[in-house]
């Protein structure tokens, strides 16, 4: 660009670069957040809730110890 016959010069055209990969990686940057979080939404965390559930029942007492395993080793297989 050229104001009154002066050319923007080497730190101005530094700047503009800089400036427009900053605006660059904050964009690409915000948008791997965005998909990531509404992703790891859908995604289940630890154990699978048929799991939580085998669990809490073998806690309560309603199951022993080798039906818990037993029907464990069911779910993960």
């Amino acid at each position: 660009m050229m104001w009154n016959g002066y050319g923007m010069g080497g730190w101005g055209m530094a700047a503009m670069l800089v400036s427009s990969l900053l605006f660059w990686a904050l964009l690409v940057g915000g948008g791997v957040l965005l998909y990531r979080a509404f992703r790891s939404g859908t995604k289940p965390v630890g154990p699978s809730s048929a799991e939580q559930q085998l669990g809490e029942r073998y806690a309560r007492g309603e199951i022993d110890d080798q039906e818990y395993q037993h029907r464990l080793t069911v779910l993960k297989h």
